[in-house]
This record gives structure tokens, sequence and C-alpha cells, in this order.
């Protein structure tokens, strides 16, 4: 299954804070870390690292949307590239334990309101699974058009990266960058809000130590940028108006739980896609199914086109044994709960009509 791809490293705490707007080709191949000696002794992992990882196959409904703990390295094994080390982004005084409430909607138990949980609710302290299906389609593409099996009218041509201008927006901890970039996209510009805590090592990490490495060449030709971008704020950012219609692939996932946000968002998809492009929409049920409903229809009112959409079941993979299990998108779905949506997210593909 998808989700069996990501697995806990030890615990690393980096010993760099990079700036929040820079190229990636500056960077070093491998950080320094502090507290070597530390981490030598935490070379084992958790009993609850391993049991957490083992959850969707004891439960396969309750599928979990995110993963890792604010700080934590990852291994992301790809059948297509190998293993990547991805850091999950982290906030100062990040409570792991009150992580896992705050993404769940819970409520502290005094029932203050904490500003600093508030502005945590941009929610990049964790890896989306929502990402892992755009990483997963983005992989098997360049797979098959490698070996030459790729056909337009296969459903997997959609992911289809190579040459491509790519701008992710909402990146968090940017797997789906790190992805297509290995398979072979022209440019990269990964975006998240200028408050997130992925612009302060998280981005920076997993782009550099995954791609300028000697089991990746190829990926060294890909150009990469790492930009802070609010939704929304267009006209007033330079680098918004330097490169409107400048992408022809746009990654959105997980980016729909905020209604305020919806216009801002569809207007950000607008500005940025080029003539003929294409956005790329993944998002699973955590906050609902009409939340996501009400995003596609914004869309589509102020000028999007869904050219694709359905619904993909987390707990397949394209290369296990069953493949890839989708079923058709609806906007309500009789008698679903959070309990029987958790292991569905919604893919679509969205084009402009001008």
């Amino acid at each position: 299954m998808l989700q069996s791809r990501l697995r806990p490293l030890p615990r690393r705490r980096p010993a760099f804070t990079p700036s929040s707007s820079s190229s990636c080709s500056s960077l070093p191949l491998r950080p320094d870390f502090a507290d070597a000696e530390e981490d030598a002794d935490d070379s084992d992992e958790s009993t609850e690292d391993l049991f957490m990882a083992f959850l969707p196959h004891l439960f396969p409904d309750d599928v979990v949307s995110f993963h890792g703990n604010p700080g934590q390295h990852l291994l992301y094994s790809s059948p297509r590239y190998g293993d990547l080390e991805i850091m999950v982004p982290s906030y100062p005084g990040q409570s792991e334990t009150r992580t896992q409430e705050i993404a769940a909607g819970l409520p502290r138990a005094d029932g203050q309101v904490n500003q600093l949980e508030e502005g945590r609710k941009l929610f990049a302290h964790f890896i989306w699974s929502a990402g892992m299906v755009i990483a997963e389609g983005v992989e098997r593409a360049d797979a098959l058009d490698s070996s030459g099996q790729l056909t337009e009218n296969d459903d997997v041509a959609m992911w289809k990266v190579r040459g491509e201008k790519v701008l992710e927006l909402g990146a968090g901890a940017a797997l789906p960058s790190v992805i297509c970039a290995l398979a072979g996209a022209s440019s990269i510009t990964t975006t998240d809000h200028p408050s997130s805590p992925a612009l302060s090592g998280a981005i920076h990490f997993n782009l550099s130590h995954n791609l300028q490495s000697p089991k990746h060449p190829t990926s060294t030709s890909t150009s990469i940028t790492i930009h802070p971008h609010s939704w929304g704020a267009l006209e007033t950012d330079p680098w918004a108006m330097q490169h409107k219609g400048s992408f022809t692939r746009i990654v959105a996932a997980d980016c729909y739980w905020m209604r305020a946000q919806h216009e801002n968002l569809v207007r950000t998809m607008q500005w940025f896609l080029a003539p003929g492009g294409r956005v790329w929409v993944a998002s699973c049920f955590h906050t609902g199914r009409a939340i996501v409903a009400e995003f596609f229809e914004m869309a589509v009112r102020m000028g999007l086109e869904i050219e694709r959409i359905y619904e993909r079941d987390l707990n397949s993979s394209w290369d296990g044994e069953a493949g890839e299990v989708r079923r058709e998108w609806v906007d309500v779905r009789e008698g679903e709960g959070p309990e029987n949506r958790r292991r569905w997210c919604v893919v679509a593909l969205l084009k402009s009509r001008r």
C-alpha cells in the first residue's frame, strides 16, 4: 500500500537555518548535524514508531492523512528512485503530542486558545498523504515513459512532468517537488506561506539532500528555487508579477481545508498557470468532503475547468498486487462518515477555460 513507503529514521537536529528565499544549488550536499554523539545513541527505531508505521496494515479503514512528527526524518521508499530521506518541518517548541490533537481539530483540554498553536494551523509540519499520491503518479508516469509504454490516452499520462515548469503551492515537506525534479522537470519552484516552518530548513534539506546526490545525476539539470508566497498576494508581489503565466504544472496537495482561502488559492493558480498548463489537485477528506467540494465549485465559478477527477484508495498502490484502486468522485456520498472516508483521496486535473 502507498503509506507503507514511509518509515521513521532516527531523529536528528539540523545545525543550519538557511534563508527563506534561495536556490538549492548553493546548499551543501549533506548539512552538518549537531549532537552527533547523541544521535549515534538513537540509532534504533522506537517501538512507537514501528507500531505507528504498521497501523495501516492493522486497521485498513482508519488511514491517517498525515505522517511524521515535527523535525523527524522519514525514509520514503520509491520504487523508481530508491530511498529518499525527508525531513518533516518543525516549529520551535512544537509539542509532538499536541500536534496530533491539533491536526485532528481537537480543542485544548483547558478550553484556552494558544496563539502559537493557531499559527501552526498552516499544518506544514507533516508529510501529507495527498502529496504522496502526486509523488506516486509522477513516478509511475516517468517509469512508463522511460520504457516507452506511456501513451497520451493513458490515465497516467496526466502525471508526465519531464521538461515541464513546476510550481508547488503550500509545499510543506515538498515531497512532490523532489519527485518532479527526479522525473526530469525543467524547473521547480517550491513555495509555502511566508510564516511556514518549512522555509526554515526542511524544504532546503529535502531538495538539496535528495537531488544533489550521485544516485540521481539527472536531477542536477533541473533549476530549483524556493520562495515564500502568500496565496492571493499577486499584484503587490514583485516575484509574482515577474512569474505570471510561467508554470505548465502547478502542484497543490492538501491545501483545501480553509474555506476563506479558496478564492485566493484559485486566483493564485490562474495567475501562475501558463497557456495549456495544468493544475494537479489532491486532497484527503480529513476535514470532511463538503469543504473539498466547495473548492471545486469555486474553481469552476472562477474560470477553471475540471478535466479529470476521481477518488483514489490510499490503501492501494500502483506497484502493489491489486494496483491503484479508484472510484467516481461525488460531492456527497450517502452514509459516509469519518470512519470510512479516511482511506480516500480526491485527485483532479484542472485547466483554464480561457
